[in-house]
């Protein structure tokens, strides 16, 4: 094992968790044609987005039980195929039930790709250079999904909304055959066969899919609906269910013992509130561009670039600077932009110039480059070699959740606030306007609050011994 391809297995994780970020956002734009050719409501297309998050989670779990069964070079090629089999299986489809099977098949590749990547870096490249590897990493992670919706426009208005599935087809099959050539090292991990923990998967299994269900739910029939409540309710009882049978497991489906872990459990609250406030904001930044301030959905795009752009170029400096300095200073740094550029939006209105909507997207892509590769390389730094797969695994669940419940939360706020303007005599677009700025002081306010489990981040991250790498160098 001495010829390792560092480089060559850095980029065959970097295109499948590009190939992956992309499809988690280029779906979204090409829902409308679908609704059309498929002739279905506007709640029945959303099982097409619903479907995947729910299936995305389910594998999570199984990662680190995988890596140990399989291996990650098996689990990394699995994933990959079965994302790309998903993709063709959605091009094909001639009905909604049929494209809800694809977009099964893809979550369930997609699921495992993010924390086997992780897991990967952590168990090829040595402790001193992570963070500037999951810098670069973080790429296709973040670009990817701000990639997604351009891409999804100009593919779906040239070729079709199939075309937005074909193009993973010769990325998937490309990536399978650089796994093969560089990520055949990884074939030399030990396999062990452990019990497969049923029971814990099941509970854990019913928390997720209840708590996410509920959660896409709610923006429609609205949280005090009955079927609300119960579906959340089975979430919080399958939660305790979970805990109480995994506790007592000698190989359970989600190591607990990390959580009393004072370092992780402060990585998990940042990545948590942070998902919740940034996917809640990005959530609400189409309304504002286009319903409020006039762009095109080209134009809209256009100006989200220098937030991409910004993050791109900044992530693997930062990452680096954590490699050197420690995750926690970068990391406050980042929250902190963040938090000023979600003021800076509640401040954006029809009367606003292109240049404040630039410097406004250029301060978050700032606060997002120096925030996400610190996080991640404080998340696997804070745990054991033989930790680090089921805590990548945790964190990338967290993220999800974190996500889904951020969206959720701002879409019922602004709902409400925007009905509220209205009985109180505002105009519709007042209204809209009135209650977008209160969504956006809401997702700064949990960036504030962020701040406080951030400042508990390890000061320096953990350096390992070579003899901790399972891979010769």
């Amino acid at each position: 094992m001495r010829d390792i391809n560092r480089t060559g297995i850095l980029i065959v994780i970097i295109m499948g968790t590009t190939m992956a970020g992309i499809d988690s956002s280029i779906v979204n734009i090409s829902l409308p044609v679908m609704s059309k050719q498929f002739n279905c409501t506007l709640s029945e297309i959303e099982w097409v987005i619903t479907v995947y998050m729910l299936s995305f989670s389910v594998l999570m779990p199984l990662t680190n039980w995988l890596k140990n069964r399989i291996g990650f070079f098996n689990l990394y090629i699995g994933a990959i195929s079965l994302f790309t089999i998903g993709s063709l299986l959605c091009a094909l489809s001639t009905s909604l039930d049929w494209l809800l099977t694809g977009r099964v098949v893809q979550a369930l590749g997609g699921g495992a790709m993010a924390p086997t990547s992780m897991a990967i870096i952590s168990y090829v490249f040595p402790a001193r250079v992570r963070g500037t590897v999951l810098g670069w990493w973080g790429l296709g992670n973040l670009v990817g999904p701000a990639m997604g919706p351009t891409l999804g426009g100009i593919l779906t208005q040239q070729f079709g909304w199939p075309s937005i599935f074909y193009i993973n087809l010769p990325i998937g099959i490309l990536t399978v055959i650089l796994a093969f050539k560089y990520l055949g090292v990884l074939r030399s991990q030990p396999k062990l066969k452990l019990p497969f923990d049923i029971s814990g998967f099941v509970a854990l299994t019913m928390f997720l899919v209840c708590l996410q269900y509920g959660i896409a739910r709610a923006e429609v029939l609205g949280i005090t609906s009955p079927e609300i409540i119960v579906t959340l309710a089975v979430a919080v009882i399958s939660l305790f269910v979970f805990i109480w049978i995994d506790r007592r497991k000698k190989e359970p489906i989600m190591d607990l013992h990390l959580f009393t872990n004072y370092s992780f459990v402060s990585c998990i609250l940042v990545t948590i509130s942070r998902s919740a406030a940034l996917f809640g904001g990005l959530f609400l930044l189409p309304f504002l561009l286009q319903e409020q301030m006039g762009f095109s959905e080209g134009a809209s795009g256009l100006l989200i670039l220098p937030n991409s752009v910004f993050m791109a170029a900044l992530m693997p400096f930062a990452g680096k600077w954590s490699d050197k300095h420690g995750s926690r200073e970068i990391s406050l740094t980042g929250i902190a932009l963040l938090a000023v550029s979600m003021y800076l939006f509640s401040l954006l209105d029809r009367g606003s110039s292109i240049w404040f909507v630039i410097i406004t997207m250029i301060v978050r892509g700032v606060g997002m480059g120096l925030l996400v590769a610190p996080l991640n390389a404080a998340t696997l730094s804070a745990v054991r070699p033989s930790e680090v797969t089921m805590a990548s695994s945790i964190s990338t669940l967290m993220q999800q959740v974190g996500g889904a419940i951020g969206i959720a939360v701002l879409a019922i706020v602004t709902q409400n606030s925007y009905n509220n303007y209205v009985l109180a005599g505002a105009t519709s677009l007042q209204s809209h306007h009135l209650a977008l700025r209160e969504g956006f002081i809401i997702s700064l306010i949990i960036l504030l609050v962020t701040l406080v489990p951030a400042w508990f981040l390890p000061r320096r991250n953990v350096v390992l011994k070579d003899s901790d790498v399972h891979i010769d160098t």
